[in-house]
C-alpha cells in the first residue's frame, strides 16, 4: 500500500506540476503574442504622423488612441513623455536598451504586486533607398496579465484536485490489492498457528489458480500428510506403553514368587557349598533388580497414561528426609542441612523416591562426601544434593533426566534402569503451586562436583482426591 501511494503521489506531483507548467507557458505566449500583435496593429493607425519632432498634444493622442481597457500605453520621444500617465518611469533598462535598438521587446514584470506584460518597440522611419531608421518615437505598453494569472491558478487548482482524486483513488486501489494479497496470508498464518497449537485437521480454503492458491494447496497437502503420520506415530505410543503396562502388571505375580523363593535361598546361601552359594546370591541380587525395573516401569507407565495423582499429607520436611537417609543406611555418610520446622503439605512417598534417587545417584556417580541442604521459603522450599566428584559432562546435562539415558553409554550392564532421575523429575512436576509445577535442575558446582536442586510447594495442589501409590 506504501508502494502504490508513492507512486501515486509522484504521479500526481509529476503530472501536476507538469500540466501547470505547460498551461502557464502556453497561456502567457498566447497573451504575450495578442498584446504584440494588437499593439502593432494598432500603430498603423497612427504612423505615420505629419512631421516630426511631435508635440506634446500629439504624443498624448497617441497614447490615447493605443490605450484601451486592457493596457495602457506611453510614448517617448527623446525628452519628452506622455503626460496624465500613472505608470511608473523608467522601464525596465533591460527593455529601454532593445527598444533603442529598434527591436519589438517585452517583459513580464510584476508592478504593485500584481504581474503585467511591458511591451516595447521604435516606429522606424523608411529611407528613399529602402532602408530604415529610428524614429526616436518609443512606444511602451503595459498590460495587465491578472486574468491570465486567475486563469493559471484556476488550472492549477484543477491540477491539483484531480491529482489528489487520482491519489485517494491509488489508495483504494492499493487497499484492494492489500486485500487480496493480505487476505490468504493472513489466512495461511491464522492456519499455521493452529497446526503448530497441534490442531491437525486444520485445512484451507482454495481460491483460484494463482502463486497463493498453489501455496494453499501445499499447505492443505502438508497437514494432511503430518496428520496421518502424527496419528501413526500416536498409535504407536500408546501401544508401546500399554505393551510396556500389561508385560508389567503380568510380571508382578511371576515377580512375586521368585522374591519369595529368593528369601529362602538368601536363608539358606551361607550353607551352601562355593558355587552354588555365589548363584544363590546372584540370583536375589537380580530378582531384586528386576522387581525395582518392572516397578519404576509402572511407574513410567502412570505418568505417561495421566493417571498418576497426589497422595497428600502434612509433612516435616527435614523429619521425612532424615527417615529417607536412615532407612537405606545413608544418616551417617550423608552430611545433611536440615532446619526444623518446615512443613509442607505434600505427598511424602514421592519426597522420599526424589531424594533417594538424588543421594543413589550422588554415591554411584559422584565422591563422598555428599552434601544435603534444605532451604525454605515462604510458598517454596528447595532440597540441594551435591557431591565432590568429576561432575556432569556438558554434554550429558541436557540429557540426565531422560528415560534410559547413561552416560558410560559403552556400559551394556549397570547398576541402575536409567528411569531413576527421569521419575524423579516427573514426580517433581507432579507437584503444582499456583498453576507452576515442582522443579528438578541438574547443573556442576563452581569447585566441582554434581548439584541437584529440588524445588516443591509448600502446599501441593491435588489433581484429584486420594492418589495412585
Amino acid at each position: 500500500m506504501l508502494a502504490f501511494t508513492l507512486l501515486g503521489l509522484t504521479t500526481t506531483a509529476v503530472v501536476a506540476s507538469g500540466s501547470y507548467f505547460q498551461a502557464r507557458r502556453v497561456i502567457l505566449q498566447q497573451a504575450q503574442d495578442a498584446a504584440v500583435v494588437s499593439l502593432t496593429d494598432q500603430l498603423i493607425t497612427v504612423y505615420p504622423l505629419r512631421r516630426l519632432p511631435p508635440t506634446q498634444d500629439e504624443l498624448d493622442s497617441m497614447a490615447g488612441i493605443l490605450s484601451d481597457r486592457d493596457s495602457s500605453v506611453v510614448v517617448y520621444y527623446h525628452g519628452m513623455r506622455t503626460r496624465g500617465s500613472q505608470l511608473p518611469e523608467p522601464f525596465t533598462p533591460e527593455l529601454r536598451e532593445a527598444v533603442r535598438d529598434g527591436k519589438v521587446a517585452w517583459q513580464r514584470v510584476s508592478l504593485k504586486g500584481q504581474p503585467v506584460l511591458l511591451i516595447g518597440t521604435q516606429l522606424m522611419i523608411d529611407q528613399p533607398d529602402g532602408t530604415s531608421r529610428p524614429s526616436g518615437l518609443e512606444v511602451y505598453a503595459v498590460r495587465s496579465l491578472i486574468p491570465e494569472k486567475q486563469s493559471i491558478d484556476r488550472l492549477a487548482n484543477l491540477a491539483w484536485v484531480t491529482g489528489g482524486l487520482s491519489l485517494v483513488l491509488a489508495v483504494l486501489l492499493a487497499l484492494l490489492a492489500a486485500a487480496g494479497v493480505l487476505r490468504p496470508v493472513r489466512e495461511l498464518g491464522r492456519a499455521a498457528h493452529r497446526l503448530g497449537q497441534g490442531d491437525l485437521t486444520t485445512r484451507l480454503v482454495v481460491r483460484g489458480t494463482d502463486e497463493l492458491a498453489d501455496v494453499a494447496r501445499t499447505f492443505n497437502n502438508t497437514a494432511q500428510t503430518l496428520e496421518r503420520q502424527v496419528g501413526e506415530l500416536r498409535r504407536m505410543e500408546s501401544d508401546a506403553r500399554r505393551f510396556v503396562a500389561d508385560v508389567s502388571h503380568e510380571l508382578r505375580t511371576p515377580l512375586a514368587a521368585m522374591t519369595a523363593v529368593t528369601d529362602v535361598l538368601d536363608e539358606e546361601a551361607g550353607g551352601l557349598p562355593g558355587d552354588a552359594g555365589r548363584a544363590a546370591r546372584i540370583v536375589s541380587q537380580e530378582t531384586q533388580n528386576l522387581v525395582r525395573l518392572v516397578d519404576d516401569l509402572i511407574e513410567v507407565s502412570r505418568f505417561d497414561s495421566g493417571t498418576a495423582r497426589l497422595a497428600l499429607d502434612d509433612v516435616d520436611v527435614a523429619a521425612a528426609v532424615t527417615a529417607t537417609l536412615r532407612v537405606r543406611g545413608w544418616a551417617d555418610q550423608v552430611r545433611a542441612e536440615l532446619p526444623p520446622g518446615v512443613m509442607a503439605r505434600l505427598d511424602p512417598r514421592r519426597l522420599d523416591v526424589i531424594v533417594a534417587n538424588l543421594v543413589g545417584n550422588a554415591f554411584r556417580h559422584g565422591a563422598a562426601p555428599v552434601s544435603l541442604r534444605l532451604h525454605a521459603e515462604p510458598n517454596w522450599f528447595t532440597i540441594e544434593v551435591a557431591d565432590q566428584g568429576p561432575g556432569l559432562d556438558p554434554e550429558v546435562l541436557p540429557h540426565v533426566f531422560e528415560r534410559f539415558y547413561k552416560a558410560d553409554t559403552a556400559r551394556t550392564r549397570s547398576e541402575g534402569s536409567g528411569l531413576g532421575l527421569a521419575i524423579a523429575w516427573e514426580n517433581a512436576r507432579l507437584h503444582r503451586h499456583a498453576g507452576q509445577p515442582g522443579s528438578l535442575v541438574a547443573g556442576n558446582a563452581p569447585a566441582g562436583g554434581a548439584v541437584f536442586r529440588l524445588r516443591l510447594p509448600r502446599v501441593a495442589e491435588s489433581a484429584g482426591d486420594g492418589g495412585v501409590r
